[in-house]
């Protein structure tokens, strides 16, 4: 089974919980942070991944780690479930399934959005209202800039691109005027 499946049943059952007990946004904030610290470490990630290190070990780091960071009672218990299932080492790929997952109970959808130059405040609120349209779901948008689109706009929601970068434009002029 792949890492993926895997991690996108944890999310759904972590959100389960998460979200009757109201804390969704709390728990995920909190394993998003933990993921982040022992991804920060390469010992932290050779003990939680590594067969060798016995079990009672891992048990004695996790537990002082969550006795530093102090995580809720729910994020410590998914963390201890991930412990004794040989799970831990894989947290980063189940803290983005539970964010996905999350996101599709509300309603929302992130979105990519890629140009030529930085755009300003108005450009960013018309480019959201364009895309909470066409998608019917709220829109959460994350800009990147990359001169060598040239101008226009690439926009990544999911596994579906729109592209509408110049430098694609331009692409597809050369191969119509290559096989025309």
């Amino acid at each position: 089974m792949s890492v993926a499946t895997i991690a996108n049943r944890y999310a759904r059952a972590l959100a389960d919980v998460i979200v009757e007990k109201g804390e969704a946004t709390a728990v995920a904030d909190e394993l998003k942070r933990f993921a982040a610290l022992v991804e920060g470490h390469a010992q932290l990630r050779e003990v939680f991944a590594s067969p060798v290190i016995a079990p009672d070990r891992k048990r004695a780091v996790l537990g002082e780690l969550l006795t530093r960071v102090k995580p809720r009672q729910t994020a410590q218990n998914f963390l201890q479930l991930l412990l004794a299932n040989n799970r831990l080492h894989q947290l980063t790929p189940m803290v983005r399934a539970l964010e996905k997952e999350l996101d599709s109970r509300q309603n929302i959808v992130s979105a990519e959005i890629t140009t030529a130059r930085a755009i300003n405040a108005d450009e960013q609120r018309l480019l959201h209202d364009k895309l909470k349209t066409a998608t019917g779901k709220e829109v959460r948008l994350q800009y990147k800039t990359d001169p060598q689109i040239i101008g226009g706009v690439v926009t990544r929601i999911g596994s579906k691109v729109y592209d509408g970068s110049i430098k694609n434009q331009l692409a597809q002029m050369k191969e119509r005027l290559l096989t025309g």
